[in-house]
């Protein structure tokens, strides 16, 4: 019976043990382990590499500077040209090397257009070397009216006169033209785009004063656009003050010349500029009351060409002549020569 049995059942298989859940968690622990430390090591390795290639190419980068040392230095080397070194004209689009433009004046070399001097080079321009001497410097605008647009108007001169070096839009002083004394006032479109308030208006009326005084022709540039609205009615009110100040002087005898340069507008044109006795202008200057857009929007009408320039207010009389800018010294000196007969006939009256 015994041997049927081991014939006819067949010995079982050995039963493997069943792992326990807790035992199939550690082996998934242990696993993702492996793996964390596997991606550790390679980045370690990844930035060893990197670390490796970094020291050979400044080891390469060191070498080639030392062969650089041995070997003759180049006659020139590439350089950043600075900024500000061209400059594009208003009217003719050109681009022109700023020396150049310098050394002409402002002038530019293609189309003869004049661009707009600041006061100081146009002093320097005008006047003989060294006889300039300034007057009135200290004045300072007031803000009589607390006027505050994004910023208050105390605080707007404040920071324009940190940012220009001047106190105000007018500069007042003695000097020579060709070797014959004059008092002169010069705007000076950097400041507030030359407008005109309480102190521009003083300066006329004492540049009017002390040449009446001293019996010396009064010559003033004009670049500005217009009452300085900031100051309200107070900026209107030094029309009439420099209008009363010329007609003084031309009582008195006196000469005065005015020129207008680019650009004269507003109150400035409707005053002061206006009513001397010679009227000058330099080539293409814009010269006006409103500006043409504003002219051509309440007309409701097209424009001449060249409407408001000086070319088109020659023709209309409103100026007695253009001068261009390399021209206006002597220019200026033959009229005050010419001038000298009207002091002598103002005394005579």
């Amino acid at each position: 019976m015994s041997d049927e049995r081991s014939e006819t059942e067949a010995p079982r298989p050995t039963e493997q043990p069943i792992a326990t859940s807790d035992e199939e968690r550690g082996k998934r622990s242990v696993s993702k382990e492996d793996k964390k430390a596997e991606k550790l090591k390679a980045k370690a390795e990844a930035e060893a590499a990197k670390a490796a290639a970094k020291a050979e190419a400044e080891a390469a980068k060191a070498a080639k500077a030392a062969d650089d040392d041995d070997k003759p230095r180049l006659r020139w080397k590439k350089k950043e040209l600075p900024g500000g070194l061209w400059l594009k004209c208003e009217a003719c689009g050109e681009t022109i090397y700023k020396k150049t433009l310098l050394k002409g004046d402002l002038v530019c070399p293609s189309c003869t257009f004049h661009f707009t001097v600041p006061g100081t080079e146009r002093i320097q321009m005008v006047l003989d070397e060294g006889t300039y001497h300034e007057l009135a410097a200290d004045l300072e605008a007031l803000d009589r009216l607390n006027f505050t647009d994004s910023v208050s108007y105390a605080e707007k001169s404040r920071r324009t006169i940190e940012r220009v070096g001047l106190k105000e839009a007018l500069h007042l002083g003695t000097g020579e033209i060709e070797g014959r004394p004059v008092v002169i006032c010069v705007l000076d479109f950097k400041f507030m785009g030359g407008s005109m308030g309480e102190v521009v208006g003083e300066k006329i009326a004492l540049g009017c004063e002390l040449a009446a005084e001293r019996n010396l022709p009064l010559v003033i540039f004009t670049s500005s656009g217009g009452a300085r609205m900031h100051e309200g009615m107070l900026s209107l009110m030094q029309m009439a003050k420099t209008c009363a100040a010329l007609d003084e002087l031309n009582r008195k005898g006196g000469f005065s010349i005015c020129i207008m340069t680019n650009p004269t507008t507003g109150g400035v044109t409707a005053s002061f500029a206006s009513v001397c006795d010679v009227t000058l202008a330099e080539p293409g200057a814009l010269i006006g009351f409103a500006g043409p857009r504003v002219i051509a929007t309440t007309l409701k009408q097209e424009l001449p060409k060249g409407f408001q320039r000086a070319e088109f207010l020659l023709t209309k009389g409103q100026i007695d002549a253009i001068v261009p800018r390399k021209d206006l010294r002597h220019t200026l000196a033959r009229l005050i020569d010419f001038s000298e007969r009207a002091w002598s006939e103002g005394e005579s009256a």
